[in-house]
């Protein structure tokens, strides 16, 4: 079977593999990515990886630091924590951006750490960002940026991809944000949650870098790990465009050379024509008209001429943050407001992506006729869009703004009131006062379609190598809850979350217990539990797993999983599965039961050895579990087995 782009990217930088192994949807791999950027976060990074007894990073290169979120904030606490992080940054020799350089999606692809074909993480969200660079970009939480530094690797499970293909032109007046907006709105039911999107399709030679990077910014919003577009003659001129500018700034080193182009130009970046797509989206970019998010949701999509009507007065408006503050977004204001000035009451508030963005605004004057018409301008940086410094917003408030969250108090007061949409709109908005358009466009239906694309019948997978200490098969009775969206409250409270004090054996007696009473009674020790669809969901609490370890269950099957909470249970070395066949079946034989915990009496035998789940005469498959698998449940956990590389390397060392 052919590979997806994403899939040959990944296998470029995945690590142990055998001769001739392709890597595929769902493969668990070591990586070894090209860089893993962190943010203002790097100060709760620098504990964890000292914690893993790292005497040095493994590699300068790899890591880079780039302060961005809470840059307004002059107190001395968080002064102390930036030149913490600096100083850290150059004795360990790593590129360190300061607080005022721009936000870090930003500055990292301008100063070309983000390459065509290469795999970059990020301990944020936003680093979907990447793919509008043909690069795998993709979020880790901090535990996984520590262990790059100490090791240059962390482990993934590469998710199911699907084919966004993308038709059409947009029309006069629409941008990537409302195409952004408009995909998040018309599939708004988790079609893509914790999928990797790969963007196609002859319509994507129409969308400028600026609107591709705010496309793939928000495929995050979506639901999606990564939205990764091609390589084509528009990121060819992009990187010639920052070679040129690297050699006007006289970089003795640069990042990008026009060599390397060259190579990029022969690298196999294209999906094979047999490459296996879960899902396929279908989008016709004509039919995209100006689109609002909101209030507070950003699935809730609504066209611009049904807000019109209502005359939605605003307090506030946005031109900040990492999806809509590029030199275009601020042109597109600065020619909406052009010798006007906001509306008496608005507040317009202006903050550049990054400083080399101000510095071109302002030489094209485009800075100086959004100030010219009020605009309070803040330094480059997130600030405000996460609720951080000057001009966050208070209770009662409505805001409409060009950033890429509306969650409910995200910005400020939960009180106040959020809606998202493009820069013209925002500039639009704050001169009348009112959520507007800068023309009357109709609103119509958009046109899209998607198609699932189940899996052929293939032959059985082939016997799977078990590493010594990693069980041939458990067995044990099934134990289903059947709720659908399980979130971690339910499963761990948050009264219990933040007591650090618990031992496993008292964390044990709390799993559940927001969502059945009676769980605790009805448990065995030895039982398989079986979840339903997106188990895991909501806060990102590790507890949530390790309270189903710590109470004896085996290990839990579900039909899909948060990735955040799948990534906590193989990182404190407890096996998570997912076969929605089993969980399928198990519906449609216990539909009548009203019971929220059930002991369906039907004992199971895991096979990892053949990959298979068997229930009495029926058998079910699931995806191998590999080495690196294995290797997180020998070890018992992520940390532990970092520890063991660390260790083993300073002995080989010594």
């Amino acid at each position: 079977m052919g590979q997806t782009l994403i899939e040959k990217i990944v296998q470029r930088y995945a690590v142990g593999l055998k001769p001739g192994q392709k890597v595929y949807a769902n493969d668990f791999v070591l990586l070894k990515p090209q860089h893993v950027m962190t943010h203002d976060n790097t100060g709760a990074v620098i504990p964890k990886f000292e914690s893993m007894g790292a005497s040095g990073v493994f590699d300068s290169k790899q890591p880079v630091f780039a302060l961005d979120h809470d840059v307004q904030n002059k107190s001395k606490e968080n002064l102390g924590k930036y030149t913490k992080i600096e100083t850290f940054a150059r004795k360990q020799e790593i590129a360190f951006f300061p607080a005022g350089t721009g936000i870090a999606h930003q500055v990292i692809t301008e100063e070309g750490f983000v390459l065509p074909g290469t795999v970059v993480v990020g301990s944020d969200s936003h680093s979907n960002l990447y793919g509008a660079l043909a690069c795998v970009g993709t979020p880790v939480v901090r535990t996984d940026a520590a262990a790059i530094w100490a090791t240059g690797q962390t482990w993934w499970q590469i998710p199911e991809i699907i084919k966004v293909e993308i038709t059409g032109k947009l029309g006069l007046g629409v941008t990537g944000k409302d195409v952004i907006l408009a995909l998040i709105g018309t599939f708004a039911n988790d079609e893509v949650l914790n999928a990797c999107l790969e963007f196609t399709g002859e319509g994507i030679a129409s969308l400028t870098m600026s609107q591709r990077k705010t496309i793939a910014n928000m495929t995050t919003e979506w639901g999606a790990l990564a939205g990764v577009f091609p390589y084509d003659s528009r990121v060819r001129d992009y990187l010639l465009n920052r070679v040129e500018f690297f050699e006007k700034r006289g970089d003795q080193n640069p990042r990008i050379t026009r060599a390397m182009i060259d190579e990029t130009d022969c690298m196999d970046l294209k999906p094979d024509l047999d490459a296996y797509y879960a899902k396929e989206i279908i989008f016709d970019l004509g039919s995209v008209t100006p689109t609002v998010a909101g209030p507070n949701e950003v699935k809730a999509m609504v066209f611009l001429p049904e807000l019109e009507q209502q005359r939605i007065k605003i307090d506030k408006a946005y031109l900040l943050s990492c999806v809509n503050s590029r030199l275009d977004d601020i042109e597109e204001a600065a020619a909406v407001v052009k010798n006007r000035k906001f509306a008496t009451g608005v507040k317009f508030y202006l903050a550049a992506a990054s400083a080399q963005i101000e510095q071109q605004a302002k030489e094209l004057g485009y800075w100086q006729t959004l100030v010219e018409a009020g605009a309070q301008t803040l330094t480059a940086g997130c600030g405000p869009c996460i609720g951080l410094g000057e001009g966050v917003l208070e209770p009662g408030e409505v805001a409409i703004s060009a950033t890429n969250r509306n969650y409910k108090g995200r910005m400020g007061s939960p009180g106040a009131n959020v809606y998202l949409a493009s820069p013209a709109v925002v500039a639009a908005s704050a001169l009348e006062g009112y959520i507007c358009g800068t023309q009357t466009l109709p609103s119509r239906p958009v046109v899209a379609r998607l198609e699932n694309r189940p899996r052929q019948n293939q032959a059985a997978a082939a016997a799977q190598d078990i590493l010594p200490g990693f069980p041939t098969v458990i067995e044990g009775e099934l134990l289903f809850v059947p709720k659908d969206n399980m979130n971690t409250d339910a499963i761990y409270g948050k009264e219990y979350t933040y007591n650090d004090n618990l031992l496993p054996a008292e964390m044990a007696t709390k799993a559940f217990l927001n969502y059945d009473p009676e769980f605790q009674q009805i448990t065995r020790e030895g039982d398989i539990l079986a979840g339903g669809w997106n188990f895991g969901s909501g806060s990102s609490r590790e507890q949530a797993a390790t309270t189903l370890k710590y109470r004896g269950l085996q290990l839990v099957i579900a039909g899909s999983y948060s990735q955040t909470y799948k990534r906590n249970a193989f990182n404190n070395g407890y096996i998570a599965l997912e076969c929605p066949e089993l969980i399928n079946w198990l519906k449609e034989k216990f539909n009548s039961s009203n019971l929220l915990t059930i002991r369906t009496g039907i004992n199971t035998r895991l096979d990892f050895v053949n990959s298979e789940i068997h229930c009495g005469e029926r058998k079910f498959g699931f995806s191998p579990l590999g080495a690196v698998a294995q290797r997180l449940v020998i070890t018992g956990g992520f940390e532990q087995l970092i520890q063991e590389q660390i260790k083993s390397t300073q002995k080989a060392q010594a």
